[in-house]
C-alpha cells in the first residue's frame, strides 16, 4: 500500500541512484518518484552525496521537495550496519571530509573484494566492476554483474550465493568506522541519524533491541519503521521498538531499480499510529497541513 499519512503527502526517505548502486540517474529517479505521487523524497546513496545537485534540479522541475540524504556504512559488534542521514547541511566541512574518508574506505573494500575473487580468473575484475559502476567505486552488485557477464555465474543471485553474500569471500566488512562515529558525522552536520532497515540485518529480536539501544545512546534519533519487503509482524515489532526507545519514525522504499514491484518508489506499508514522524523534526518541518 502507499505511504501517505494523509491524502496530501507521499514521503519516501530512502532510495538509490547511479551515484551509488541504483539503476536510474538522480534525475530519472526523481521523475519516476513524481510519476508515482511522491511529494517529499530523500536520495540516500551509499556513502556519497554526488547525486544531490542533479536530483535537486530535477525535483524543482517536478515540484517535489528533496530532503538531503545519504546512507552511511558503519560497524556495530563487527557487523555492517547502515545509518541514513537526513536533512543535514551538505556543505558542512566536517561532513564533506567524512564522506571523503568513506570513499577511501569503499575503494579499499573494493580492492580487497577484487583480490579475494581473483582466483575466478576474470581479467581486470576491479576495472570492469568500476566501469559497471559508471567509473565510480564498485559495490558488490557491480562485481556480481561482471561475474555474470564473464560467465562465472548464471546471474547476480548466484553470484551473491556463491561469492558475494554474507560470509562469502567477497563479503568484506573491515573498512567501516564504528557506529557512534557515523552518527556523530550526521548530527554535527545538523542532520537526523536514522537506523536503516533494521530487519534486514538478520538479527535476533534480542540483538536488534541491543543495537537500537546502542544507536540511541550514540545520539541516533530515528529508526526506519516502514520499508519495503517487510511483513506486518516486522512493522509492529519495529513500531514497538521505536516507542520503547523514544525514537522518531522514518520510512522509505530503499528503491534501487525498476521492475521490482515489492520495492517501488512511494509504495510502503503505512506506519502505525502513535509514532512521531521524523519529518516533523526537519529544519523545515513537513506537517500534515502543509501544502504538498
Amino acid at each position: 500500500m502507499t505511504i501517505p499519512q494523509d491524502p496530501h503527502l507521499c514521503i519516501d526517505l530512502h532510495c538509490h541512484s547511479t551515484a551509488s548502486d541504483g539503476a536510474l540517474s538522480p534525475a530519472a529517479l526523481v521523475e519516476r518518484a513524481a510519476g508515482r505521487g511522491v511529494t517529499h523524497l530523500s536520495l540516500t546513496d551509499h556513502d556519497t552525496i554526488a547525486g544531490l545537485v542533479e536530483a535537486q534540479v530535477a525535483a524543482q522541475a517536478q515540484g517535489i521537495v528533496l530532503i538531503p540524504g545519504v546512507e552511511l556504512s558503519c560497524l556495530w559488534k563487527s557487523r555492517t550496519i547502515h545509518i541514513v542521514g537526513l536533512d543535514f547541511d551538505p556543505e558542512a566541512d566536517g561532513f564533506r571530509q567524512a564522506l571523503e574518508q568513506q570513499n577511501d574506505n569503499r575503494w579499499s573494500r573494493a580492492r580487497m573484494i577484487a583480490e579475494r575473487l581473483g582466483k575466478l580468473g576474470v581479467d581486470d575484475l576491479l576495472g570492469k566492476a568500476s566501469e559497471a559502476a559508471g567509473g565510480d567505486v564498485p559495490g558488490r552488485p557491480h562485481f556480481a554483474q561482471v561475474l555474470t557477464e564473464a560467465g562465472v555465474v548464471r546471474n547476480t543471485a548466484q553470484a551473491f550465493k556463491r561469492y558475494l553474500g554474507n560470509g562469502k569471500a567477497g563479503d568484506v566488512k573491515a573498512f567501516w568506522p564504528e557506529l557512534p562515529e557515523v552518527v556523530r558525522w550526521i548530527t554535527e552536520a545538523g542532520g537526523v541519524a536514522v537506523l536503516a532497515h533494521p530487519r534486514k540485518y538478520q538479527l535476533t529480536a534480542t540483538k536488534l533491541r541491543e543495537l537500537t539501544a546502542d544507536f540511541r545512546r550514540a545520539g541516533g534519533q530515528a529508526i526506519e519503521v516502514s520499508t519495503s519487503g517487510q511483513s506486518s509482524g516486522d512493522l509492529g515489532f519495529l513500531a514497538e521498538l521505536c516507542r520503547k526507545e523514544k525514537l522518531l519514525a522514518s520510512q522509505g522504499s530503499d528503491f534501487h531499480f525498476p521492475g521490482a514491484p515489492w520495492c517501488e518508489l512511494g509504495r510502503i506499508m503505512k506506519m502505525p499510529d502513535g509514532l512521531e514522524p521524523v519529518w516533523h523534526s526537519f529544519r523545515q518541518p513537513v506537517l500534515s497541513d502543509a501544502p504538498a
